[in-house]
C-alpha cells in the first residue's frame, strides 16, 4: 500500500514539473530580429532569467540578441543607464570616469564640449542650464550628444517640454544633416545605410541604445529636473520649463591610449585623476579645452578626430603609433575598456 502511495507521490510530482515548465514556457517571449539583421527569420526563445523583451521596470534585466552575430543567442541585458556605474554622465551633469572615481564637470549652458574625442570617433555634449540670480555659474545637464564616425554625423536631444509625460517621446534623431524618425515601441530598431550606426528603442519612449559598430554602445535615457530635484538642490527653475535631459552610460570598444575629452581623459593608461576625493562635489575642469564650435564639430584645443583616421579601420583596433592600450585599466562590469585579442 506503502509503495502505491510512493508511486502516485513520484507520478504526481512529474505531472507538476510538466506542467510549471509549459507554464513558464508559455510565460517566455520570443526575441524577433529586423529584417537588415543576420538573423532575421529566426524565432528565438528567451532566457528564464529574462523571459522578456521589455520590461517598465527600469532596474529588471530584459532578453536581447546581437542581431548582427551568426549565433543569434539571446542573453539578459540591462537597457538603461546605469548612473552609478563608470562610463555614465547625468544629473547636473555627475561623471563616473574609466578609472571608476566621481567627478562633476559643470561646462556652461547652451555650450558644446567633448566628452570623448579619439582619432577615429568623437563625441559631444550640448549642455543646457540656469542661473539663479546671485548664484556665480550655471545648473548644468546634457540636453544633446553630437557623434562623428565613419564619415558620418549623427545627434541624439532631448526635446524642449513645458512639464513632463512619460507618455510622450521627447527624443530626436538627426543622421547626416537630415531628420531621423525611429518609429516609437520597444525593438524598433533603425540602420545606417552601411549598418555601422544602430538604434534601438528598448522601451516604448525616450529610451534606446546607440551602437557604432565596433567602437562604442551607449545607452540613453530621457529625464526631466522633478520638483523634487529643484526643491532638494535648490535649482530656482523657471515656471514652464522642466529642462528634460538625458542619462548616458558609455561602454567602449576601441579607444587609443591617447583618447581625451571630459570623460574620454579618464581612459588613458596613464591618466592621474586630480580631483580631491572625499568632497561632496569633486570638480574636474577644462572647460576652455573641451569647448567646441557646435555640437557636431570635431574644432578643440584637445580634439583628436580626423576624417582621414574616422574611417580607417587599423585606427579603430585599440593602437595608435603602434602602442597597446592597456585593457586592464578601468574595466568596470563590462562598462569600461572592453579588448578583444
Amino acid at each position: 500500500m506503502s509503495s502505491m502511495k510512493v508511486i502516485r507521490s513520484r507520478y504526481s510530482f512529474v505531472i507538476l514539473l510538466i506542467f510549471v515548465s509549459a507554464v513558464i514556457k508559455a510565460n517566455a517571449d520570443y526575441f524577433k530580429c529586423p529584417k537588415a539583421s543576420l538573423c532575421y527569420g529566426k524565432l528565438i526563445e528567451c532566457p528564464k532569467g529574462c523571459p522578456s523583451a521589455y520590461s517598465k521596470n527600469k532596474n529588471a534585466k530584459v532578453c536581447n540578441v546581437n542581431c548582427d552575430s551568426h549565433s543569434c543567442k539571446p542573453h539578459c541585458k540591462h537597457t538603461k543607464p546605469n548612473c552609478d556605474g563608470p562610463g555614465s554622465a547625468c544629473h547636473d551633469p555627475r561623471f563616473i570616469g574609466g578609472d571608476g572615481i566621481v567627478f562633476y564637470f559643470h561646462g556652461k549652458s547652451n555650450e558644446n564640449f567633448s566628452l570623448v574625442s579619439d582619432s577615429s570617433l568623437q563625441i559631444n555634449g550640448r549642455f543646457i542650464g540656469h542661473r539663479p540670480a546671485g548664484r556665480g555659474r550655471d545648473f548644468t545637464w546634457i540636453q544633446a550628444l553630437g557623434i562623428l564616425f565613419n564619415y558620418h554625423k549623427f545627434s541624439l536631444e532631448a526635446t524642449k517640454a513645458a512639464t513632463w509625460s512619460s507618455e510622450v517621446d521627447h527624443l530626436k534623431f538627426s543622421y547626416n544633416g537630415e531628420d531621423l524618425v525611429v518609429p516609437e515601441g520597444a525593438l524598433s530598431v533603425w540602420y545606417s545605410p552601411e549598418k555601422d550606426v544602430k538604434v534601438e528603442r528598448v522601451a516604448e519612449k525616450n529610451t534606446v541604445i546607440v551602437t557604432l559598430k565596433g567602437s562604442a554602445e551607449i545607452m540613453i535615457n530621457v529625464v526631466p529636473v522633478t520638483k523634487e530635484d529643484n526643491r532638494i538642490h535648490n535649482y530656482s527653475l523657471p515656471a514652464g520649463d522642466c529642462f528634460t535631459h538625458l542619462e548616458v552610460q558609455f561602454k567602449f570598444f576601441a579607444l587609443s591610449p591617447t583618447v581625451d575629452g571630459v570623460l574620454g581623459r579618464t581612459y588613458r593608461p596613464d591618466f592621474e585623476n586630480p580631483v580631491q576625493t572625499g568632497v561632496a562635489m569633486p570638480v574636474l575642469g577644462g572647460e576652455d579645452e573641451y569647448r567646441t564650435n557646435s555640437l557636431l564639430s570635431a574644432y578643440c584645443s584637445t580634439c583628436l578626430f580626423s576624417l582621414e583616421s574616422g574611417s580607417n579601420k587599423e585606427t579603430t583596433s585599440g593602437t595608435k603609433s603602434g602602442v597597446l592600450l592597456d585593457c586592464t585599466h578601468g574595466a568596470f562590469a563590462g562598462y569600461g575598456i572592453i579588448c578583444k585579442k
